[in-house]
């Protein structure tokens, strides 16, 4: 376990108050964003300070416990291993591959016999009639890839520029660290990630048949970050490549590809009415890269929708509710509330032209509040304000854990 060394510690204090407490903890994320690892590490801290812990730990993915199938066989293989004069630690990776999980999460939560914690690469792991059964007794925590300072750390990296486009370009999953950061390893790789996301946890789980199609609106997507999402546009894009598919099929699919946790739906919010809006919104990658693979590769060309991206998941990872913003005519690119604050913040790749700075700034000075407003660039010279807006340079953005100046 080498990889210990380089805890997600932000990931640690949040569950860190949780251990002990009756409720199930739930970790879901992406597929290689690290749950595993995280579990272990949880692991490390309880036997720190609990030295005589008894630790059940169970990989559904693991041929050793592919037994495993339903709630029955999991209580047989944990009731053989519960201790009756120490305190019981539960940990159950890829959880839902086991049928009727939560039975037997329930009753063990019930009887107080273990400390619960299972990890999950499925967005509606406790959404439905799950959330509804184990109402108020459980509490969730996603994992993503690794923030930019967290890329920097695990591949012992400066902050700078030239380590920004290696971000960029490669994406925050952790298993980087083991390979090296050129183009035909990694890309081989994340390839392999991809794959298994739309087998093991599309297709698969939802009987899908048409792979192509999946693949063709996966590739729609993620080279159209920034743009506001449509079903009936996507729809007349893929039948201009002889793809005959229905509006509803791509909401279907894209509602997958969210389950999957490889892309996040951005809602739009009108600043005039005050309200959310139900239709359009945009949608951008968990990972980044991941989203390069699937549209075939790095390009600079794509900076501004890479720039967009990497500001979300920021706010993202700040625990920010984000939304696209609409005023008239006007967007804003993201709001982020949390807490009862607000962030205002629009992306730009740079301000070369007069007409960008208008738009930029000039959609900001609209909003009459105090609350925080931001625009973020590639600028040499960010860093000046302009009639109380902050010009911030990505990178000074990306190691900012207080976003309220």
């Amino acid at each position: 376990m080498n990889e210990l060394v380089l805890k997600r510690e932000n990931y640690l204090q949040k569950i860190a108050v949780w251990i002990d407490k009756p409720v199930i903890k739930v970790i879901i994320g992406q597929r290689r964003v690290g749950k595993s690892m995280f579990m272990f590490q949880i692991i490390e801290h309880i036997k720190n300070s609990n030295p005589d812990a008894n630790i059940i730990y169970i990989n559904t993915e693991n041929e050793e416990y592919q037994h495993i199938t339903d709630y029955k066989s999991l209580q047989k293989e944990v009731n053989k291993c519960l201790s009756t004069s120490k305190k019981n630690y539960l940990f159950i990776d890829e959880v839902q591959d086991i049928a009727e999980f939560e039975l037997a999460l329930r009753s063990y939560l019930s009887k107080n016999q273990c400390d619960i914690y299972v990890t999950g690469s499925n967005s509606r792991l406790m959404s439905g009639e799950l959330a509804s059964f184990l109402s108020g007794r459980y509490i969730e925590f996603k994992i993503h890839p690794l923030s930019f300072t967290e890329f920097c750390f695990f591949h012992n990296l400066p902050k700078n520029n030239e380590t920004l486009l290696k971000y960029f370009r490669f994406g925050g999953m952790p298993f980087l660290k083991h390979l090296p950061l050129e183009d035909s390893t990694v890309n081989e790789y994340l390839n392999s990630i991809y794959n298994t996301i739309l087998l093991r946890d599309i297709a698969e789980r939802y009987d899908v048949r048409n792979l192509h199609l999946l693949k063709n609106l996966s590739k729609f997507i993620a080279d159209s970050i920034g743009t506001f999402f449509s079903s009936l546009s996507i729809s007349n894009y893929l039948k201009s490549i002889s793809v005959q598919v229905s509006p509803k099929s791509i909401l279907d699919y894209t509602d997958y590809l969210k389950n999957a946790m490889i892309i996040n739906q951005v809602e739009r919010y009108n600043l005039i009415g005050k309200k959310i809006l139900t239709s359009g919104g945009k949608i951008y990658f968990e990972d980044l890269g991941l989203r390069n693979v699937i549209v075939g590769g790095f390009k600079m060309n794509d900076i501004q929708k890479i720039l967009e991206n990497t500001v979300y998941m920021h706010l993202v990872r700040q625990n920010y509710k984000v939304f696209v913003g609409q005023m008239k005519t006007q967007e804003i690119d993201f709001i982020a509330e949390k807490d009862g604050q607000k962030i205002y913040v629009q992306v730009a790749y740079k301000l070369s032209l007069q007409q960008t700075i208008d738009r930029e700034f000039g959609n900001l000075l609209m909003i009459k509040d105090n609350f925080t407003k931001i625009v973020v660039t590639m600028d040499d010279l960010a860093g000046n304000d302009y009639q109380g807006i902050k010009h911030i340079h990505i990178l000074d953005f990306l190691q900012k854990e207080n976003l309220n100046f």
